[in-house]
């Protein structure tokens, strides 16, 4: 089976593009950077610096938020025809912090509670009320980003001037007191298969690696790992890191969700091979993913090749096709015993193509 990783090239994406190597046939490294949507009256294509992508049974996408349209764009393009572990409305979703809290809520996904208000008069309004410290935030961001604390009503009616000036939408959110603790779980399939607690350096509220707070391993237990694998079905990824607080009740809490989670920290800290879970489970996913869809198509084709003439199946469908060129369907190729090896002879005019094996071939 061939694979692609479709990423901007950090270390993570590179651990996990090696481990992919153990498993795939084939596996090619796409920076994000060179890909291109084309769009026009002839067609859709995918374009790698310039040239059209090539076909896989399996792609997996990830990037940041700044590239959350063509990654949403592509992936809209191939999930019909390629296994991909990231769905094409999960990058809306998960690289904005408010579409995710609204998923979350919607999927029953326990979370701190979130407002969101139209303008800066309303949310002053919203704030003479709420209980401090609170959390105000940035809809896009990665790393802790763009998250503000404020302790007191003068401190956040201060932070919503500045925001207005930024004229930048934003969150507003209960502070859940943790110590400067967090959990990351990395989610994988219907698992969490690696996990540990990120405390906060001194001063800081941000218990991010990336802000200089530390990390130790933790094993999560069912509840939480039930809440971590549901947060990430709630936004579409099979593949993810899903954050979370311990409330004081012990009840784990949501707060993000990120599609394209650092390895470095998590395998650090637990010596859990993460890149290798990953590579693993693409693996047998997309093997299942292609065996199903070749089952389904020999069982679609062997009700519609119901026409042999001089000893040649007759075979009415619909055919595959990627920008300009033409993917021949699978029993085709079982049928004819065409191999990668072989060389062909192309006869082509208008409504018709006739592919024949070049005698000595092979």
């Amino acid at each position: 089976m061939k694979a692609a990783i479709i990423s901007l090239q950090s270390t993570s994406s590179k651990w996990t593009r090696d481990a992919m190597k153990k498993y795939f046939n084939e596996v090619d490294d796409i920076n994000l950077k060179d890909i291109e949507v084309s769009l026009g009256a002839k067609g859709r294509e995918i374009l790698v610096k310039g040239e059209p992508l090539g076909t896989y049974d399996c792609i997996y996408a990830k990037g940041s938020f700044r590239f959350a349209p063509l990654l949403q764009s592509l992936s809209s393009m191939l999930e019909r025809h390629v296994y991909m572990p990231i769905r094409s409305e999960a990058f809306s979703i998960g690289h904005d912090k408010l579409l995710t809290q609204l998923k979350l809520q919607e999927h029953k996904v326990s979370m701190p509670i979130t407002y969101i208000t139209s303008t800066i008069e309303a949310a002053k309004k919203l704030i003479e009320d709420l209980n401090y410290p609170i959390i105000m935030k940035f809809p896009h961001g990665t790393q802790g980003k763009g998250v503000m604390y404020a302790d007191s009503f003068a401190s956040a009616n201060s932070i919503l001037d500045a925001l207005n000036v930024l004229k930048q939408p934003f969150i507003i959110q209960e502070y859940v007191e943790t110590g400067g603790v967090d959990i990351r779980a990395i989610v994988v399939g219907n698992k969490v298969v690696a996990s540990y607690k990120r405390k906060a350096k001194e001063g800081e509220k941000r218990a991010n690696i990336h802000a200089g707070g530390h990390g130790e391993p933790c094993e999560l237990d069912a509840k939480s790992k039930k809440i971590a694998v549901n947060a990430a079905e709630a936004v579409g990824a099979e593949i993810c890191g899903v954050d979370m607080l311990e409330g004081i009740k012990g009840k784990p809490h949501v707060i993000e969700v990120n599609l394209s989670p650092g390895l470095q920290g998590v395998t650090k800290t637990t010596k859990i091979d993460v890149a290798d879970k990953i590579a693993k489970y693409l693996y047998k996913k997309t093997k299942k993913v292609v065996n199903t869809r070749a089952d389904k198509g020999a069982k679609e084709i062997i009700q519609e090749v119901d026409v042999e003439k001089n000893g040649k199946k007759e075979i009415i469908i619909n055919l595959d096709f990627r920008g300009e060129r033409i993917l021949m369907p699978e029993i085709a190729t079982k049928i004819s015993k065409f191999t990668d090896k072989d060389e062909f002879i192309l006869e082509v005019k208008e409504g018709e193509i006739k592919v024949k094996k070049l005698d000595g071939s092979g």
